[in-house]
């Protein structure tokens, strides 16, 4: 054939999907972290926050799995336990860490400022709005009830627990493209503040935006940021920001208070033919 057929999607944003802690809710993505840490040293393992973070926004079995493989944890399992570590060890480890977190999520789980401003800005332009998480049902539950009484309520949520495996599979984005009936993946952006979640959208064909000053990059609560030198905050702030781009963010902002902004250039974008 001598021509070749292509399509380009020239609409508007019709939906965006935005994870859970450390980007709406949970200033520095506090509570899954604390729970990790202590899980491991319950075993008898000390385990750095930074280890911990590495793998942020997995679905929280395969999170832990994920540290168990670092060389450093591999190592200090050994000392401790004589062996390596086994399923059965992490089965264990998850049961805990579900039950550290459900201790302590609720009160984590307060919206992050510029929250409820800009999802009313994107609800103004006909945008539908989700929620996912690598969170399992129960501590998701949780979350949606705690931001619900703070005025968010998206139109749809999910969890890992209701897709065949959590991020980095897209499968939570397809799930609420197909419950809020949203097509083509040109018209949906995807919100994180982990590498996990840059590498979700763009396994799923969408666009990606990055959130760095309140989540799990920078790993910081609200006082802790307040209290940096600005030299140190603006340092901090650019490893964040530049840990986003690499795993593939399309965009990365400071704040959820930027997000409508960078909704109109996606627009813009997508009125130019342009692709995820």
């Amino acid at each position: 054939m001598e021509f070749q057929y292509t399509r380009s999607y020239i609409g508007n944003v019709k939906l965006v999907v935005f994870d859970w802690a450390g980007t709406v809710v949970d200033y520095g993505c506090q509570a899954p972290i604390r729970a990790f840490v202590q899980g491991f040293k319950d075993m008898g393992v000390a385990v750095s926050m930074e280890s911990a973070r590495g793998p942020m926004g997995m679905e929280k079995w395969a999170h832990i799995k994920a540290v168990t493989e670092l060389d450093e944890v591999k190592q200090a399992w050994r000392n401790v336990h004589k062996r390596e570590v086994t399923d059965a060890d992490i089965d264990a480890m998850f049961e805990n860490f579900s039950k550290l977190l459900l201790d302590s999520i609720a009160a984590k789980s307060r919206l992050l400022p510029g929250v409820v401003n800009s999802i009313e800005a994107l609800r103004t332009e006909g945008i539908k709005i989700a929620g996912s998480t690598g969170y399992f049902t129960e501590a998701a539950d949780i979350v949606a009830e705690c931001a619900a009484k703070e005025g968010y309520c998206p139109d749809f949520t999910t969890c890992a627990s209701n897709v065949p495996a959590g991020r980095p599979a897209p499968w939570m984005i397809y799930q609420a493209m197909q419950e809020l009936g949203v097509y083509p993946v040109e018209a949906v952006v995807n919100v994180g503040d982990t590498p996990v979640d840059m590498e979700t959208a763009l396994n799923a064909g969408v666009w990606s935006v990055g959130v760095a000053a309140t989540g799990n990059q920078m790993g910081l609560t609200e006082e802790e940021i307040e209290a940096l030198d600005p030299k140190e905050y603006a340092m901090r702030l650019a490893k964040a920001r530049e840990s986003l781009f690499k795993a593939g963010a399309h965009f990365v902002i400071n704040t959820m208070e930027e997000l409508p902004e960078v909704i109109d250039m996606i627009n813009e974008y997508l009125v130019q033919g342009s692709k995820p």
